[in-house]
């Protein structure tokens, strides 16, 4: 049965209304992702396997896969949710509706996660915020958490469930590489779980200039209906590592090895 134009505007006020009380309840379940917050009183808390301890590689892989992965489809979900709400709110702009302060409140908070200066709420200014609010393929997150965590041995994700080699600049935020250099302040991120490591990255890709490609890449196969593969993306990730197209080679060669295991 069609759904009629009262109908239809209907059902986008109740998504809006829905995805702004899901945003406020969720605000402060992701201070952990952010990386300028002091260090908390508390250790945070890893309830990881042990996977130092496992020594079939095979088992391993499967382990570290399995334990990350319903943390990265979350954060996915919760992302293309916040899409949905945009795409809602942008077909309305383009049919001449107005928008209430409800619908521009939530397009504030939304700015304001992905770091966005929304001066004006037009056609183009949603399109930008939609080329941020997008998900990544869990099979990137995947090898690229392996890579950078040491398959969930490295120090960093032992005592602070950082699993992506973030980094944070506000003293006492995170831990302090052991092979940091004299006169360099930065501290390696300490999160509260392992999932507030995944959302942290997950924004970090989003928001942060230095991976404009892989959005504007992302989009445009977005608009082409073509699929958003990890192969597609990981080549954007040149300035993820000071390593550069040598860290990219590496990833890619992961990807491919462990293709059975994604």
């Amino acid at each position: 049965m069609k759904t009629g134009r009262v109908g239809r505007f209907t059902l986008s006020l109740a998504l809006v209304a829905a995805g702004l009380l899901f945003i406020q309840t969720q605000q402060g379940s992701r201070e952990g992702a952010e990386l300028n917050l002091p260090l908390k009183k508390n250790p945070p808390v890893s309830h990881a396997p042990n996977f130092a301890s496992i020594t079939d590689v095979t088992d391993k892989k499967v382990a570290f896969f399995d334990y990350l992965r319903p943390m990265i489809e979350e954060e996915n979900q919760r992302i293309l949710l916040q899409r949905s709400l945009v795409e809602v709110l942008y077909e309305r702009l383009q049919q001449g509706q107005s928008l209430d302060e409800t619908e521009l409140s939530l397009l504030g908070k939304l700015a304001q996660e992905y770091r966005l200066e929304l001066r004006a709420v037009t056609e183009q200014s949603l399109v930008d915020l939609l080329e941020r609010i997008d998900a990544i393929p869990a099979e990137m997150v995947l090898v690229q958490a392996a890579n950078e965590s040491g398959w969930g041995t490295s120090r960093f994700a032992l005592e602070g469930n950082n699993y992506f080699g973030q980094w944070c600049f506000t003293r006492g935020c995170g831990l302090v590489p052991n092979s940091r250099s004299s006169g360099l302040n930065h501290e390696v991120a300490r999160f509260d779980s392992a999932q507030a490591s995944v959302a942290s990255y997950l924004r970090n890709l989003n928001t942060n200039a230095a991976y404009k490609e892989l959005r504007t890449l992302r989009r445009w196969y977005r608009e082409a209906n073509q699929p958003v593969t990890a192969e597609v993306l990981i080549p954007t990730l040149v300035r993820y590592s000071e390593r550069k197209e040598e860290y990219v080679a590496e990833l890619l060669q992961m990807l491919e090895n462990n293709k059975a295991y994604l």
